[in-house]
Order: structure tokens, then sequence, then C-alpha cells
């Protein structure tokens, strides 16, 4: 591993997608233009206010997965991966650059998306807005992650869609969108808690509620860290220099 040619292969990333209007505006407005669209669809209700810091966490988290993982697989189909690999660069170094550069989106994605909820759609935040926003960073982060461990086993971008099911999906039943956790059966509970989209929600409604101390939201971003540390391991693990 070398953190010269981690930085070299994040700046690539990152000049990619400068010129790549369309992902920039997947990564930046998207998410808040999905929140607008909560907000607007519940507006003059309560429910809003209950459910706005899970959507902070979930459209960013989505739109991550799907566009880092996709990124990512393009890199192996052209052949870029072998070609990069030829030289002395390896699979870590690869990871960590692409993780490095959606992290640095990942900021700018989550100041515009809390932003957008607190000062337009009116979303009250008990707690502090700095912490919450270091929470949907995180969990921003997360997405890119998982996004680039699915990368690693898809062969073309339908497969990439087919582990929405698979990975995002059952996060997003269980996260406690739909339904608190504490009111899940048992099992799906015990399930709930080794799922990382359930800790960054947890964080974020704790965060926005002021009902738990630091001491439990440092708890919950360690958990998010967790995983995102090991997709990124996992990922440079698995990861094939080309897909046939």
């Amino acid at each position: 591993m070398s953190p010269l040619r981690t930085l070299a292969t994040a700046g690539r990333v990152l000049t990619q997608i400068r010129h790549d209007p369309r992902t920039i505006g997947l990564l930046l407005v998207v998410p808040s233009l999905l929140i607008g669209l909560v907000a607007w669809l519940f507006d003059d209700t309560d429910v809003f206010p209950q459910i706005g810091p899970a959507m902070l966490g979930l459209f960013p988290f989505i739109v991550m997965f799907l566009v880092t993982s996709i990124a990512t697989l393009r890199e192996r189909r052209s052949g870029t991966l072998e070609r990069l690999l030829t030289l002395p660069i390896g699979r870590l170094d690869f990871i960590l650059g692409y993780a490095l550069a959606f992290a640095l989106l990942a900021i700018a994605q989550a100041g515009i998306a809390v932003s957008f909820a607190v000062l337009v759609c009116g979303l009250e935040i008990d707690g502090s807005v700095w912490l919450l926003m270091v929470v949907a960073l995180a969990d921003a982060v997360l997405g890119s992650t998982l996004g680039l461990l699915a990368s690693a086993f898809a062969r073309t971008e339908f497969q990439v869609v087919q582990f929405m099911p698979a990975i995002v999906f059952p996060q997003v039943l269980l996260g406690g969108v739909l339904i608190p956790r504490d009111q899940m059966p048992d099992v799906l509970y015990a399930i709930s808690n080794w799922l990382p989209l359930s800790h960054a929600i947890d964080a974020l409604n704790a965060v926005a509620r002021d009902d738990e101390d630091a001491g439990y939201v440092g708890a919950q971003l360690l958990v998010i860290l967790t995983f995102a540390v090991g997709s990124v391991v996992l990922g440079s693990l698995t990861l094939r220099r080309r897909t046939p």
C-alpha cells in the first residue's frame, strides 16, 4: 500500500466524475430532491419530522451504493483496472483510492442534504446540526464502501442492481424507517442489529431528537465505520483484475 498511489487513484476518479455532470447531479442533487419530495408529500402533518432524519441516511446511502458499485465495475469491464494493476499499484491502493474519492464527494453530499432538509424543508433538529452532518457523512461513506464490495462480485451493471434486494432492501426494511426497531418482532430486531444502516438511522434519530448522549452516537458511528473498513478490506481481497 502506498499513500501516493492511493491519492493518485482518488484524483483520477474525481477528475473523471468532474467531467460527468449526470453523475454529479445524481450524487449531490438527487438525495436532496428526494428528501424534499418526502417533506412535500407529508406537508401539514407530523410525519416528516419523525422520518426526516432517517431519510438523511436512506437516500444518500442508496445513491452512493449504486454510483460507486457501477463506477468501479466499469473500471474492470473496460480493462482499466487490468492496465492499472500492471503498474506498481495494488488492489488495496485501488479500493482505497475509490473510497477516498467518494468519501470526499460524500462530504459535499451530506452538507447539501442536511442543509436542504433543515433550511428548506424545515426539519427541526434538537441536537447538534454538525453532529448530524457527521453521521450523515459516515452513512454515505458506508454506502460507497458497500458498493465497492458489491462491485468486486458483480460481472455486469445488471448484477449490481440485483445486489440491491440482497444488500440494500433488507437494511431499509429493518432499519427503523417503516416501524421503530424496538417494536419489531424479537428475531427481526436481532437481525437488524447486524445491519449497519440500522445504526446509522438510530444515530440520526438520536441526534435529531437529542434523546441520547454523545457516547451512544459515538458507539453507533464506530459500528458504521467498522462495517465501512471491513467492506474496503474484503473488497480489496476479492477484487478481480477484469470481468470476463
